[in-house]
């Protein structure tokens, strides 16, 4: 039985690591890379390096920059009176290509989820408090997932910040209870953002 090189076997085995890719899709991907031209397969590496030496969470809403404000942050034209809190920076994406939300963000990096051991210290929840005490928010929007974490997560939110003269509102269930918002169709995003409602804890 012909043996694969180490290096074959290397790219094989860190393919295997990415989240839904298998032993025998990361065969075919490395298998793939191998027939690629250089030029190609290089400029795959360069990119994966640009992202980890480049890209980080921004300083005040947690989405993903390469400078210290991302580029919503930096957009005078966004309404600041308004915020979104989402749990990770692929749902901000999804929102802002439904194409009907102007205001501001804020990414958690995850919910909470005790039976994964994450509590709520291990998130953005402290900061995302201190930002919208010390701001002049009239709405904070929760479009945590809708899923038994999300709304867990943003009922928690939602007392942490009961005594604020800000309202509080979730998504409309236009989107499915257990379904995740990177998956759902702008039409179903932007209709879940225009009929949110009141939040009731």
């Amino acid at each position: 039985m012909a043996e694969v090189s180490q290096s074959v076997t290397d790219l094989i085995n860190e393919l295997a690591k990415l989240p839904g890719i298998g032993k025998k899709s990361a065969e075919r991907l490395a298998y793939h890379l191998l027939r690629t031209s250089k030029p190609d397969a290089l400029a795959l590496a360069d990119a994966i390096r640009r992202v980890k030496e480049n890209v980080r969470y921004c300083s005040v809403c947690y989405n993903l920059a390469e400078e210290e404000l991302c580029s919503i942050c930096r957009d005078p034209r966004r309404d600041q009176e308004l915020l979104c809190v989402v749990e990770q920076p692929r749902d901000l994406l999804a929102l802002e290509q439904a194409g009907v939300y102007r205001g501001m963000y804020h990414v958690l990096l995850g919910r909470i989820a005790p039976l994964e051991g994450i509590t709520p210290e291990q998130l953005t929840i402290d900061a995302l408090i201190r930002r919208v005490r010390g701001g002049k928010f009239r709405e904070v929007i929760m479009a945590t997932n809708p899923t038994i974490e999300g709304d867990g997560t943003a009922l928690h939110i939602s007392s942490m910040l009961g005594d604020l003269p800000v309202q509080i509102t979730r998504l409309a269930r236009g989107i499915t209870s257990g379904s995740v918002l990177e998956f759902a169709n702008k039409e179903i995003l932007a209709d879940a953002l225009t009929g949110r409602q009141a939040l009731n804890y």
